[in-house]
């Protein structure tokens, strides 16, 4: 209470305040009278003979509980605001999480290090128990965070206790241990300091000179924490079940090595691979491996920023001239829950918005799109009005102000669209202008315009938006268990560094998700995991909406290209559908309902997660498998294209020899050239199919390489993992299989999305979340899943 006297909160006070209080009452014990003041004294004699000191001391405790709990038992409590947002799995882990943060940021100021270690455990025993107690400490540590604090939290799986504990509880993938290496920097980077990072390899120094595979990961850590030994569970996970080894960098951190030093630190290690062939890991060298690169969180960052700087090495003379050679993307990039951008605002712009509202992603973002579009009526209380452009196809509901609607439609439909006649309907809550403003605005117009004179009003008129106002996931979740907007303001601070001043709106390997159009056109394919409820999960949605984009722009550039260069001008005119584009050829979006962010960092904490391990292992061997089929088609499209055109050269030579070349051989396009035009189209039409043979690599059993290259495969890791090399009898059965693979990848995220407890209402809940209790529209705070 001294502090609130003064007006100056402060831990000093508040000590002194504690210290005050146990001394008075310590004073008094000892020279006051054992049965207190007068005028309570017969009662406490009268006790004492009535009770004993268990019972007194049991009495006490019970009143202190029921004093501090009394809003609870008479009903007035505060709402609980994580009510219904997490799973019950989810919910538990971060319970647990809070504890450990709690207990070892208590503990974090003793020297003695063993001391530390030990208290930190003591004390999180302790707020196991006392949750409420534990929200408070970590509440009030996260408001004046510092780096110290967050690597006492993120790193604290390193300490013995902790570890110990998770090895206890980890299955044995791997009979190696994980083995700490030092990589050289290639010639041309600007550093000389050799990379560390970690091997984990399930086999021998020989059986690793015979891979041609690498799994490169990038830990996250919010850029200042975490290296790879406390991503030992999934790292181990992922090389037990692909038998493919996998590389963790253990980049430098900041503050003390800012942007981009860990950004250059992964590129330059991907250049040392691929350069060197994988010998600097300990491959033979003989061929340049294939690499799927991953990154959880702050990874996810650094991933996306190096794919793009690899996409642009070599790229033009001038970084040709600066030492800068090609170097050929990953063949994949899987992504957890990303920090994609580093401008961390509170609206969504109408481009991010329409990104999400294309009408051909409607079944990937539904969820988002009615979230959205919900948040202002949920917030004033007042029922929604669906946008057909936002959840679905249709007719408009309401006639917006700038149509050509009739007033009258307007107040017609406003008068039956309230789902519940009692609740208000304010005009400040609708989100198109009320229907007797509207018919005010269309007489006056009319009137104005019989008279040949206009009118303009001197209130402000806000621009009318293509969408509505919508905030950012960032905001939405602001209250997070996890990763809260005072934790992200820390790691952007410490990871830009005090002499850094990046353009936010233009840096594209700070924020990857501003990269420019012609280098996400070169992105491998993508998939992303991450929670529904993740302050990030915007990220994730909005950089997959304009991979997409992109993608599919560039599919119908390329029709279009090859439709001129052989004259068909059918095609050219009809226009281009894209019922041949798979847009999951290129991208994947996984939305995890009621799971927030890290959830693959407490395997121990959260059993969910080991699923997921699982998952991301099949999806590396799918990519892998994928990249092996389309290379072994061009393969050998190759090579009927050369044995053809051996062919024909030697047709062709034969009929020199005697005398019987002809213009008008119908086998070829050679010879066409002084044929008629009618000729030459027919031969270009000829010319095309055989080129769409030899490019699609077609087989006896009528697969195309655009068949097998969808294929994402969903077999067991072990299946596929034990013969990477396809015999050429088993050809046809593996393209076969891959066809399969993809039908079933479709299936497996229908029902993904079908899981979800309510698959049109992803964002309506993130919303509900937080305004419900305000606006009183949400029942049942207490239960999950309501």
């Amino acid at each position: 209470m001294i502090d609130h006297v003064l007006g100056r909160p402060s831990v000093k006070s508040r000590r002194l305040q504690v210290l005050a209080v146990l001394s008075f009452w310590s004073f008094y014990l000892f020279r006051g009278h054992k049965h207190g003041p007068p005028f309570i004294r017969l009662f406490s004699r009268f006790a004492t003979k009535a009770l004993t000191t268990w019972q007194t001391v049991l009495i006490t405790l019970m009143y202190l509980y029921t004093a501090r709990n009394f809003s609870s038992l008479i009903g007035i409590a505060s709402p609980e605001p994580m009510s219904g947002m997490y799973t019950p799995s989810y919910y538990r882990a971060t319970w647990v999480l809070t504890a450990l943060d709690a207990g070892f940021w208590t503990a974090m100021k003793i020297k003695t290090k063993w001391l530390r270690d030990f208290a930190s455990i003591i004390f999180t025993a302790f707020y196991l128990v006392a949750a409420e107690q534990a929200d408070e400490k970590v509440r009030k540590v996260r408001g004046t965070v510092t780096v110290e604090h967050l690597r006492v939290s993120w790193n604290k799986g390193t300490t013995p206790y902790v570890a110990f504990f998770q090895n206890l509880v980890r299955p044995r993938f791997m009979k190696w241990p994980p083995r700490e290496m030092r990589i050289k920097r290639p010639s041309s980077s600007d550093y000389s300091e050799d990379i560390h990072a970690w091997l984990y390899w399930d086999g021998t120094i020989e059986e690793l000179k015979i891979c041609n595979k690498i799994i490169l990961d990038i830990p996250g850590g919010g850029f200042v924490a975490m290296n790879p030994r406390t991503n030992d569970d999934k790292l181990l996970c992922w090389a037990a079940r692909t038998r493919i080894p996998v590389v963790s960098i253990d980049y430098k951190k900041a503050p003390e090595y800012p942007y981009p030093c860990a950004l250059n630190e992964c590129y330059d290690i991907y250049a040392s691979i691929v350069r060197s062939k994988g010998k600097c890991i300990g491959l033979s060298g003989d061929v340049v491996p294939h690499v799927i690169v991953t990154g959880d969180s702050a990874g996810g960052n650094l991933a996306a920023a190096m794919t793009l700087m690899v996409i642009e090495s070599g790229s033009t003379p001038s970084r040709r001239f600066t030492g800068q050679a090609y170097l050929p993307p990953p063949i994949g990039l899987i992504l957890f829950y990303p920090a994609l951008d580093m401008n961390i605002g509170n609206w969504m712009s109408d481009e991010q918005m329409a990104l999400i509202q294309d009408r051909r992603d409607r079944v990937a973002n539904r969820d988002i799109m009615r979230s959205k579009s919900a948040q202002y009526t949920e917030l004033a209380g007042t029922p929604a009005r669906e946008s057909p452009d936002e959840v679905g196809g249709g007719t408009s509901r309401l006639s917006s102000p700038d149509s050509d609607g009739d007033a009258s439609t307007a107040l017609q439909l406003s008068q039956t669209t309230s789902p519940n006649p009692d609740l208000p309907l304010p005009e400040y809550s609708h989100a198109t202008t009320s229907a007797a403003a509207l018919a005010k605005t269309t007489d006056t117009s009319a009137t104005a315009t019989a008279t040949g004179t206009t009118t303009t009003g001197a209130s402000h008129r806000p621009a009318h938006l293509k969408t509505r106002l919508a905030t950012s996931s960032m905001i939405s979740y602001f209250n997070d268990r996890v990763l809260t907007p005072e934790l992200m303001r820390a790691m952007i601070v410490l990871y830009i560094g005090p002499h850094n001043r990046p353009d936010f709106a233009t840096d594209y390997l700070l924020s990857p998700i501003l990269a420019p159009d012609t280098l996400l056109e070169q992105f491998p394919k993508t998939i992303f995991l991450t929670g529904e409820c993740d302050p990030l999960v915007d990220d994730t949605v909005i950089f997959a909406g304009r991979l997409r984009r992109v993608k599919r722009e560039a599919h119908r550039r390329k029709r279009y290209q090859s439709s001129r260069s052989l004259h068909l001008e059918a095609l050219r005119t009809d226009g281009f559908s894209d019922d041949e584009f798979d847009v999951k050829d290129f991208v994947e979006v996984i939305l995890l309902p009621g799971i927030s962010h890290g959830f693959l960092q407490f395997p121990t904490v959260f059993p969910d997660a080991w699923g997921l391990f699982d998952r991301a292992s099949q999806w590396m061997i799918d990519l892998f498998r994928d990249e092996e089929i389309r290379e072994r088609d061009e393969e050998r499209a190759m090579q009927r294209a050369g044995e053809k055109g051996a062919a024909e050269r030697q047709q062709r030579e034969s009929r020199e020899r005697d005398g019987t070349a002809s213009g008008t051989d119908d086998d070829g396009i050679f010879l066409t050239m002084g044929g008629s035009r009618a000729q030459k189209k027919a031969a270009a039409r000829k010319a095309h199919s055989q080129a769409t043979s030899f490019g699609s690599g077609t087989r006896e059993n009528g697969q195309t390489t655009t068949e097998i290259e969808a294929g994402t495969g969903t077999g067991t890791g072990k299946e596929i993992a034990e013969s990477w090399v396809i015999p050429d009898d088993q050809y046809a059965e593996k393209k076969k299989e891959a066809k399969q693979r993809k039908k079933s990848r479709v299936e497996h995220t229908a029902n993904d999305l079908g899981r979800l407890r309510s698959s049109e209402d992803l964002l309506g809940r993130r919303m509900q979340g937080i305004a419900g209790g305000l606006t009183r529209l949400m029942e049942n705070d207490d239960e999950y899943g309501e």
